[in-house]
């Protein structure tokens, strides 16, 4: 893999940090600010209402500029973001340093994604960009748990002092290893928004809404469902969450190898597993050791649908793909934070803690019959005779 890819991990890398690791701080950050922790919790869905309103108006702004100095200028104002963040004297500023650091995350990971898939070889497109996704995942696993305790032992604002450190990290990588390409072709916004006269990047979209988001259903509500139901103390539930974690890292990376291979049947098989697998948890959680395999399961199954659905956006809007590329973004946080009030109205209608995962096993089917119309769509529109193209089979 280039050397670039790796500077857009570390990119991936601070901005995943920075939405996940509030989660392990909100009782600091709740205490110093004179807040609830559910106010305090607020400052998670700022962050992804953020990311989902900033995607398409930051990715229109910078439209004309190179793809380079656009994430140059979207890590400059992630580490603005976090900086406000850590210095922040109100809950009020506190708040604002998220939603800045949010309006990145659509535009980096979207900008990112085509360029990833630029710098290789067409048959590797989508392991490039489940190499940059790597950044995302491992920030589950090495970058929450250590920013948590660096908050923990010296105060949440060194967390953010330290993200923004990343930051630059970052930021000097695609300085020195990306690339400097001409500005693509289609830069006027009026080609970027005729790709969305084709239904087949709804379909994409629609996908990602519902299966990923089907994950989310079951994931924001783990804490409760393991120490309620599957008899494990609190303190064990930060484990569960590397285990999981570990799923994201080792899913990301076969969902790009599938993807390349196949791309519909690898979302046909994943969407169709990740289903089973939530399903199956309403009931695995009822026992440690089969609720441990099922988590594991669960972040495998989850983000191994990233790099097909992101791929699946790009191919069909390859003539103007940025901007389709960050709304799809977008619609990963979008399908995050409607699977979290899905599940959050079973539990309050007195269900019960697991019939989150009932909830998100739906939204996956949902998103694997989608992917089927979509794939059926693609077979009628090529002629009788004509093979589709390279990975498309259906």
């Amino acid at each position: 893999m280039p050397l670039a890819l790796i500077a857009l991990a570390v990119g991936a890398f601070a901005i995943g940090t920075t939405e996940f690791v509030i989660a392990g701080l909100l009782p600091e950050v709740a205490a110093d600010f004179g807040v609830s922790i559910p106010v305090a919790g607020y400052l998670i869905s700022g962050y992804a209402l953020g990311v989902a309103a900033g995607a398409a108006p930051m990715t229109i702004l910078g439209a004309r500029m190179r793809r380079k100095h656009l994430l140059l200028a979207l890590m400059g104002i992630f580490i603005a973001g976090n900086l406000l963040s850590a210095l922040a004297p109100t809950y009020g500023v506190m708040m604002t340093g998220r939603i800045v650091a949010s309006l990145t995350h659509g535009a980096f990971f979207g900008v990112g994604s085509i360029l990833a898939a630029d710098l290789v070889a067409p048959g590797r497109r989508a392991s490039a960009i489940a190499f940059m996704f790597t950044g995302l995942t491992l920030a589950n696993v090495l970058g929450v748990p250590m920013g948590t305790f660096v908050g923990q032992s010296l105060g949440w604002r060194s967390t953010f002092l330290a993200v923004a450190v990343l930051g630059v990290v970052g930021l000097v990588g695609i300085l020195a290893l990306v690339p400097s390409r001409p500005r693509p072709a289609a830069t006027h916004i009026g080609a970027e928004l005729v790709v969305f006269r084709n239904p087949q990047v709804w379909l994409a979209i629609a996908m990602t809404v519902l299966g990923f988001g089907g994950v989310f259903a079951s994931f924001t509500y783990i804490a409760p469902m393991m120490t309620e139901v599957t008899g494990f103390s609190e303190g064990a539930v930060s484990w569960l969450l590397v285990l999981f974690g570990v799923g994201l890292v080792i899913g990301n990376l076969l969902g790009g190898r599938l993807a390349d291979r196949a791309l519909m049947p690898s979302l046909y098989l994943l969407l169709g597993g990740l289903a089973l697998v939530l399903a199956a948890f309403t009931f695995t959680s009822r026992a440690q050791g089969p609720a441990m395999v099922t988590i594991f399961l669960l972040g495998a199954f989850g983000f191994a649908t990233v790099p097909p659905l992101q791929k699946r956006v790009l191919d069909n809007a390859a003539t103007a793909p940025t901007l389709a590329s960050a709304v799809n973004i977008g619609a990963f946080n979008l399908g995050n934070a409607l699977a979290a009030w899905l599940g959050g109205l079973v539990i309050t209608a007195g269900l019960g803690y697991t019939a989150p995962n009932w909830v998100g096993a739906l939204m996956a089917a949902g998103a694997l019959l989608i992917a089927l119309t979509s794939g059926l769509l693609d077979r009628r529109a090529v002629p009788a005779g004509v093979p589709l193209p390279e990975g498309q089979p259906v």
